[in-house]
C-alpha cells in the first residue's frame, strides 16, 4: 500500500503492484464499485507481471477508507456508489496519475484502466486530465458526459457489451455516434456479452471474451506508454527464450532450463500431448525423456522469430537422425534410423520475467510419413517437402491436388 495525496492536500490509500525490474510505464486501475477487492488487486498483478507499474487507487476512501466488498455485497455497493462525488474521484484518479508519474520506478508515461465505474471514469479522466492513454471497460454512464468528448487529445479504448444492462442500446448508440469517427478512439463490441463479462468471479464472466479483451488492452496500453522500452522489453523476451533453449538443446541442463521458468509453468507437445506442468513435472520430464532423448545430429533452422508484449512465436525447421527412443515426439516407437525435417512453430508466454508456458505444434503426419509408419501414397499427407517448402517457398504447390 502507498499514500497518494489529494488535489485538495489530503491523502488517502492505493495498492501498487510493480514489475520483476522494478521499472516500467505506469496504470491506474480503476476500481468497480466493489471497491480495491481481490479482483482488482488481481488486474494490478497482471498489469504488473506484464512489466507495467500498476497502481489501485482507493476510491471510496472519503465515505469509507479500505473498502473491499464481493460481488455479492451488492446493496453496500449500490450505497457507496450513490454517494460518491463522481468529480472528486475523477480528480483523486488523476491524483493517483501523478503520483506514478512521479515514482521513481515509473518511466514517466502513464494510463489507464477502468471497469464499470472505473469505465467511465477512465473516460473522464481522459477527457478532463489528459493520461497518454486510458482503457474503460463497459461503457457505463460514458453517455452522460459526451458533451466533454472534444476535449479528448490522448487515446482512448472502449470495451462495450452489446447486452449490458447499464449501458442500453440507446446508450450505446450515443456513445458510438459521438466517439466512433474520432481517431483517437478504439471500440470493440462484444454483442453476445453482459455486464461485467470481464470479471472472473462474475455471473456473466465470458473467459474468451476476457481474455480477448485483456490482450487487447494491453497490446494498447503498450503500444502507447512503453516507447522505446518496448523494444528493450522485446529484446529481453528474445534472450531469455534464446537461453532456454540453450540449457535444453547445448548444455542440456535441466535445472537451468527449470531457472528460467515460473514455478507453475507448463509445456505442452501439442501432437502428442507430453510434457508437464509445474517443476515438479518438467524435471522429471526434462530429466528423463527430453533432453536424454534428443538425437545427437538434432538441428534446428530458424525460420521466423514474432515477438509480442508478452510472447515469443518462433518459427523453424527441427531435423534429426531417429537413432535412438524419443518418447518426447514419438512415443512408444522403436528408433528407425531413418532422417526427419519438420518445420516446428513454438509459442512462447511469458510472465513475471520467466517462461510461463510452450505450445509447440508440428505436422506428425508428416514425421510418420518420413519414418515409414504411414503410407501417404493415397494420403493428402506431405513428407520432408513440406519442411523444405518452408525454407524455400518457391518450391511447387498444389501436389497433392494434382496427385
Amino acid at each position: 500500500m502507498v499514500t497518494i495525496k489529494s488535489f485538495d492536500k489530503q491523502e488517502f490509500d492505493g495498492y501498487l503492484a510493480q514489475p520483476a525490474s522494478r521499472y516500467g510505464p505506469g496504470v491506474v486501475v480503476i476500481q468497480e464499485i466493489f471497491g480495491v477487492n481481490n479482483y482488482i488487486r488481481s488486474v494490478a498483478d497482471w498489469y504488473a507481471a506484464h512489466g507495467f507499474v500498476a497502481l489501485a487507487p482507493d476510491l471510496f476512501w472519503r465515505q469509507e477508507p479500505g473498502v473491499q466488498l464481493s460481488s455479492a455485497e451488492r446493496e453496500k455497493a449500490f450505497a457507496l456508489y450513490a454517494g460518491l462525488d463522481e468529480a472528486k474521484a475523477v480528480e483523486d484518479t488523476a491524483a493517483a496519475m501523478e503520483f506514478l508519474r512521479s515514482y521513481s520506478g515509473c518511466n514517466g508515461r502513464v494510463g489507464a484502466v477502468g471497469f464499470c465505474l472505473g469505465g467511465n471514469l477512465a473516460y473522464l479522466l481522459s477527457v478532463r486530465f489528459k493520461p497518454d492513454a486510458a482503457v474503460g471497460y463497459y461503457g457505463v454512464s460514458i453517455e452522460r458526459a459526451l458533451n466533454e468528448a472534444n476535449n479528448l487529445s490522448s487515446p482512448l479504448m472502449l470495451h462495450i457489451a452489446g447486452r449490458d444492462q447499464f449501458c442500453p442500446p440507446e446508450a450505446q448508440k450515443a456513445i458510438v455516434q459521438a466517439l466512433g469517427n474520432n481517431p483517437l478512439v478504439t471500440i470493440h463490441n462484444y454483442p453476445e456479452r453482459e455486464h461485467a463479462f470481464g470479471r472472473p468471479e462474475g455471473e456473466h464472466y465470458h473467459q474468451a471474451d476476457a481474455e480477448l479483451a485483456n490482450l487487447r488492452s494491453l497490446e494498447f496500453l503498450v503500444s502507447h506508454l512503453a516507447g522505446s522500452g518496448l523494444a528493450t522489453a522485446q529484446q529481453t523476451l528474445s534472450a531469455k527464450w534464446d537461453d532456454h533453449v540453450k540449457y535444453e538443446f547445448a548444455t542440456r541442463h535441466t535445472e537451468d532450463t527449470l531457472r528460467t521458468m515460473v514455478a507453475d509453468a507448463y509445456v505442452n507437445h501439442v501432437p502428442v500431448m507430453t510434457g508437464g506442468v509445474g517443476h515438479d513435472e518438467l524435471r522429471e520430464f526434462y530429466s528423463t525423456r527430453f533432453i536424454p532423448q534428443m538425437p545427437p545430429d538434432t538441428n534446428m533452422t530458424p525460420v521466423s522469430r514474432t515477438i509480442g508484449v508478452d510472447r515469443v512465436v518462433d518459427e523453424m525447421v527441427f531435423e534429426f537422425t531417429h537413432t535412438i527412443k524419443m518418447d518426447w515426439m514419438l512415443p512408444g516407437i522403436e528408433p528407425t534410423g531413418k532422417h526427419v525435417k519438420v518445420a516446428l512453430v513454438v509459442i512462447v508466454h511469458f510472465r513475471d520475467g520467466k517462461l510461463a508456458h510452450e505450445h509447440i505444434y508440428w505436422d506428425q503426419a508428416s514425421v510418420l510419413a518420413q519414418l515409414g509408419l504411414m503410407d501417404n501414397a493415397a494420403l493428402p499427407v506431405a513428407g520432408v517437402e513440406s519442411a523444405e517448402k518452408v525454407l524455400d517457398p518457391k518450391l511447387p504447390s498444389n501436389t497433392l491436388m494434382a496427385r
